[in-house]
């Protein structure tokens, strides 16, 4: 491939994801917003935000756990959040010993409780490990959050909120969590921490 059909190639994967990314925040900035007030009142309770996902989308999780537990933009209180994606003691325990589909549902059992929020990241919405841990959390009381892409697969009956990346690209879905997730830290660290 010549260089000059390399730059095509670079600006158009460019415009794409620009393009997604605006009609994403067009779609869902509502839904972000009542996500972001959902988590200020889980946290006000002391409650915690429990992520998960696979492959690229466990990435997401611990980088959002990262960015509540540390810190994203202010000097202030560490935020509750647990990636349940980087055990991997109880990950290839539960998936050797039952099934890799129960690796965060069993997560979600021992350290879930009522009032705290479950977000779960696929990108197809169909990961089977992500729905399993949503339909447990529902069941023990948490608030059920999804992030995913298209029409959201299965996790739209499992889910109080879903934000959808209007995509059925992985790589322009994950783009579109990247933004959520920066955007999530900052305002929920704005409206936490605003004095």
């Amino acid at each position: 491939m010549k260089k000059i059909e390399l730059k095509k190639k670079i600006f158009n994967i460019s415009e794409t994801s620009r393009e997604v990314q605006k009609k994403f925040i067009e779609l869902e900035t509502e839904k972000i917003i009542e996500v972001v007030l959902l988590a200020k009142k889980v946290i006000s309770k002391n409650g915690k935000i429990l992520i998960f996902g696979n492959g690229g989308s466990a990435a997401d999780a611990q980088h959002l756990a990262a960015e509540l537990v540390n810190r994203f933009k202010k000097e202030r209180a560490p935020l509750p959040a647990i990636a349940l994606t980087t055990d991997t003691s109880i990950l290839t325990a539960v998936a050797n010993d039952y099934d890799f589909s129960q690796i965060f549902s069993k997560q979600i059992l021992a350290l879930g409780k009522k009032g705290d929020m479950a977000l779960g990241i696929s990108t197809s919405g169909k990961s089977s490990n992500v729905i399993s841990a949503l339909k447990v959390a529902k069941k023990l009381g948490l608030y059920t959050v999804g992030l995913s892409g298209g029409d959201g697969g299965l996790m739209k009956e499992v889910c109080d909120y879903l934000i959808l990346v209007p995509s059925f690209e992985t790589p322009r879905i994950q783009e579109g969590h990247l933004l959520f997730l920066h955007i999530f830290s900052e305002l929920l660290e704005e409206i936490i921490f605003s004095q």
